[in-house]
């Protein structure tokens, strides 16, 4: 079988000579020119912690391809940053990214006729990104995660990016001072490196592991190690296999890989982002996965993973006890992962965590069944007459499982935090933000920035949230995101007025306002949809293509290619 047999579109056919003449001039040579070419994606960029080494981490990968007798040819795609646009307008582009990074790799690895692909990634949606690219194209590919940063230190208190939100909820509440706030800011982000709890990039990072689509350890390995590089030198060898063996992402992304990310990630206590995603990554291998699949697996999961943003340890820390690697064997022995399913390295689960140690009682990191954090999984989907087609919670267990009290209601962010910083939030409100959703944002921004305002501020049990936009990875406490249909849909987020009384309770899933039918009926006749925000550009494109968050928010879902219907009423 020919290992080149896309890239011989251009490179052996007579008929074009100047395709191979531009790859010469590129500085090829006539011998490159009979060997497959792999494409190295890198979502690398100057000014983020989480993608500024991943250039140098893809010519490492690069220089592991060109080794053994293939053709590495780097690429670049974008890579937004969640933690730098938290709390801004810019954090309307954020899940955008997703699908531009998809659609640039797609096109790029497309047009171009690579024959395999290697993406090096590293902030929240550049691996969902490139997974979904992989799986549309279905050539032979693996992602490399770019690792995870160190942890900061300041007064012998132990630092991570949420500890910076948090700081300003402290410091608008007159708990710490100027200096102290300024120093958390200064040593939060000590270099290179992905937000590190087990926030959505690591979530995403260990669920790509599980699936099966990047090495063992990748998840787990820090940024700046001699390990992670060694993983991207090795890289070349493992697409290698791929090819010789014609192994492509939809002989590995099969439904029993989803179940095994969900697993892990439930086990871990991972972020509600995994929810959206998976389903996007699952829909482009052409497996429909949804809201029940992810009940089905957190009713028979615990959660057992003492990692924050509820719990105290960072990524470092699970490397230090053994990685992701350790925690799957753990699964393994218990049976509750499936070991049968093939990965890029050519073998299956089981093979690759033979000489792998599960994790025992030396350490507390991961609970063992008999003792787990909480019995069942932190990812609860609620349904109700707030939330007809679903909403997302994350409950740990620590926050309880039920609140209910009075409305409070913002139709944006920046109203939120205003409220905050005016005092309008206070103990047993459940906060309504909404406006925020894939559509009404659009583009579905994180509520970091206030959650973490509220719990610097000493409100983090005392209140609950729900949106229609999401949560960051990094977000703890009652919360509930992914509200559908949402506000701008017209759905009856939209109608909650202040006051109002809500009640959300996880052990029977649902998510309620007391309003009776007949008065949700006057309120619906009364309401209009707001002005649009956007009327043009790429935040415009997606409101006209998106999905609700209940498929995913993905972009090529048939029935989402309908005209933006500027009514006055009913749901678009």
């Amino acid at each position: 079988m020919a290992l080149n047999k896309y890239s011989r579109i251009y490179t052996q056919d007579d008929s074009l000579p100047a395709s191979q003449a531009m790859l010469i001039g590129s500085g090829l040579s006539e011998q490159d020119l009979r060997k497959p070419f792999v494409g190295i994606c890198s979502t690398g960029f100057e000014g983020n912690t989480c993608n500024m080494h991943l250039n140098d981490l893809a010519d490492d990968v690069k220089l592991g391809v060109s080794g053994l007798d293939m053709v590495g040819l780097r690429f670049n795609t974008i890579g937004v940053s969640d933690g730098i646009t938290n709390g801004t307008a810019g954090m309307r582009y954020s899940l955008v990214s997703r699908e531009i990074i998809a659609d640039s790799i797609e096109a790029m690895a497309g047009a171009h006729n690579y024959d395999a692909l290697a993406c090096v990634v590293g902030c929240d949606k550049n691996m969902p990104g490139s997974l979904i690219a992989m799986a549309r194209l279905n050539r032979p590919s693996m992602m490399v995660y770019g690792g995870t940063i160190k942890g900061g230190l300041f007064k012998e208190n132990k630092l991570n990016i949420v500890s910076c939100f948090e700081a300003y909820g402290k410091k608008l509440n007159g708990q710490i001072s100027d200096e102290d706030y300024k120093g958390i800011i200064r040593n939060a982000c000590p270099g290179p490196g992905a937000c590190g709890g087990m926030y959505t990039a690591n979530t995403m990072a260990s669920a790509a592991e599980a699936l099966g689509m990047s090495v063992p350890y990748s998840s787990s390995l820090p940024a700046v190690s001699q390990e992670k590089r060694e993983e991207c030198l090795n890289a070349g060898t493992y697409l290698r296999i791929l090819l010789e063996k014609d192994i492509k992402p939809r002989d590995i992304l099969v439904r029993e890989a989803f179940e095994n990310a969900m697993v892990l990630i439930t086990v871990l206590g991972g972020s509600t982002n995994a929810v959206i995603h998976l389903i996007a990554i699952a829909h482009a291998a052409g497996i429909k996965l949804t809201l029940e699949d992810f009940q089905a697996v957190s009713d028979r999961t615990p959660l057992l993973g003492d990692l924050k943003p509820s719990g105290k340890y960072l990524m470092e820390d699970l490397f230090a006890v053994g990685g992701v690697p350790a925690v799957m064997k753990t699964l393994l022995n218990e049976g509750l992962i499936n070991g049968d399913l093939l990965t890029v390295t050519g073998k299956t689960i089981a093979e690759n965590l033979a000489n792998v140690k599960p994790l025992g009682e030396e350490q507390d990191l991961l609970r063992p069944l008999s003792n787990p954090i909480k019995a069942d999984g932190h990812i609860q989907i609620l349904y109700g007459n707030l939330a007809t087609k679903g909403g997302v919670a994350k409950i740990s267990g620590k926050e309880g499982e039920r609140f209910e009290g009075p409305a409070v209601v913002f139709n944006s962010e920046e109203e939120l935090n205003e409220g905050i910083v005016q005092g309008k939030i206070k103990a047993g409100n459940v906060v309504v933000i909404r406006y925020v959703g894939p559509k009404g944002g659009p583009g579905m921004p994180e509520m970091l920035k206030p959650t973490s305002a509220i719990m610097g501020a000493g409100l983090g049990d005392k209140v609950a949230l729900i949106t229609d936009g999401r949560f960051s990875g990094g977000t703890h406490g009652f919360v509930i995101g992914h509200v559908t249909p949402e506000a701008y849909d017209g759905g009856n987020i939209a109608l909650v007025e202040d006051g109002d009384w809500i009640v959300l309770d996880a052990t029977t899933n649902s998510i309620h306002m007391l309003v009776d039918d007949a008065l949700l009926s006057l309120r619906r006749d009364k309401w209009t949809r707001p002005a649009p925000n956007v009327t043009q550009g790429v935040l415009l494109k997606y409101r006209r293509t998106v999905s609700d968050a209940s498929n995913g928010c993905i972009t090529d879902l048939e029935e989402a290619y309908v005209n933006e219907r500027e009514t006055s009423s009913g749901i678009a």
